[in-house]
């Protein structure tokens, strides 16, 4: 009881979707490959585990995502988010289960950006394709901040996926239901599945990529700007400093993981990568890096919190790191990624204002999208 149900192939769920094959398991569903016998296509289906607290939680996401296509007929660029195609209920030997259904055409809908940048390490992707896939996911976040009064709450590289409205990204990309050896197959968390077919190494020409869109997934971690339901959000190279701080937090930490994402494809380098230490924690260690890179905090931030000691003994000073190596964007850029001036310049003025300290000040999608980098 409150476990997983047990599906076996052929199962039909709701006198409708017939289980193919399971596509990955994860600490709180698993998901399984599925024909619609209405519609004649395949669909990825979320089994949630039946225990309380998971169903809770689904139907927090299931709000969620009915606001999202409630939304997505008044505004287009709702197009820019997964969205859920169905949800149910069922009863199986274990208990009451969510099933939450999405679209799982492979040549519409199928790998992350993360299986993409696996191939591109050393150097990032081509600058064309970072400026039009942050285009969208930026066009998403206003979407679900203005329109839907959602925070994401955990925008990273795995949660946004590849997208193709014709047949040019079922050419380039091997069948997903033909896994084979090539096929690197992920449950993300509680989430969404993740296919990487991609061959380490194999890279795609700069036309193919500018075929291909990308869409913002999961509302797994999701809450609304007026409810947040947890105060630890968002995967930690990601996480925003209010965050880190404990503070509250609000649409601007989708912005400050935006900016990450954005350096990350880049240069195919975190921008944060916070590891611990023998006498400091992976959050301390993020804490630094960030002050390494942007600046001393504003003491009005650091101690606004009421258990601001947790990483600091006095303004400017952090608790259990003493020395640290200041260094800028600008330096990054150029020194190890060997970026000219004229690319420097422009990437760090859009950057910067994504990676704001105060979250009041930080830039809003909107103001992101209207940034000469991204036209340029």
């Amino acid at each position: 009881t409150g476990g997983h149900h047990p599906v076996r192939e052929g199962e039909v769920f709701n006198t409708r979707y017939q289980a193919l094959r399971k596509l990955g398991c994860g600490a709180f569903a698993t998901v399984w490959l599925c024909q619609d016998m209405r519609k004649k296509k395949h669909v990825a289906v979320k089994v949630l585990k039946s225990r309380e607290g998971f169903a809770e939680t689904a139907q927090d996401e299931v709000a969620l995502l009915h606001c999202v296509s409630s939304m997505k007929k008044k505004d287009q660029a709702g197009e820019n988010i997964v969205c859920l195609l169905d949800d149910f209920r069922m009863i199986g030997e274990n208990g009451f289960h969510i099933l939450l259904l999405r679209a799982l055409q492979f040549w519409a809908l199928g790998p992350s950006l993360r299986c993409l940048m696996g191939n591109y390490v050393a150097q990032g992707l081509p600058l064309p394709f970072v400026k039009k896939s942050l285009q969208q996911v930026l066009a998403g976040l206003h979407f679900l901040h203005k329109r839907c009064r959602i925070i994401h709450a955990d925008i990273k590289p795995e949660n946004v996926l590849l997208y193709g409205h014709d047949k040019s990204l079922q050419r380039l990309l091997p069948d997903t239901f033909d896994c084979g050896q090539r096929m690197d197959l992920r449950l993300k968390g509680p989430d969404l599945i993740s296919f990487c077919p991609f061959h380490l190494g194999n890279r795609l020409e700069e036309s193919d990529l500018m075929s291909i869109e990308v869409k913002i997934a999961d509302l797994g971690s999701a809450c609304w700007t007026y409810k947040p339901f947890s105060k630890e959000i968002q995967t930690q190279p990601y996480r925003a400093l209010e965050v880190l701080l404990g503070l509250d937090y609000g649409t601007p930490a989708d912005i400050w993981s935006t900016g990450c994402l954005a350096f990350e494809m880049a240069t195919g380098e975190c921008l944060f990568d916070p590891q611990p230490g023998k006498y400091f924690s992976r959050d301390d260690d993020h804490v630094a890096r960030i002050i390494e890179l942007l600046g001393r905090i504003p003491p009005q931030i650091a101690f606004s919190w009421n258990k601001s000691t947790k990483f600091f003994s006095r303004p400017g000073a952090l608790l259990r790191i003493s020395r640290l190596s200041p260094r800028s964007l600008h330096s990054i850029l150029a020194d190890r990624h060997n970026w000219t001036k004229h690319e420097v310049l422009p990437f760090t003025g859009f950057l910067l204002p994504a990676l704001q300290y105060a979250p009041e000040r930080r830039a809003t999608a909107a103001q992101c999208l209207q940034h000469a980098w991204l036209s340029t």
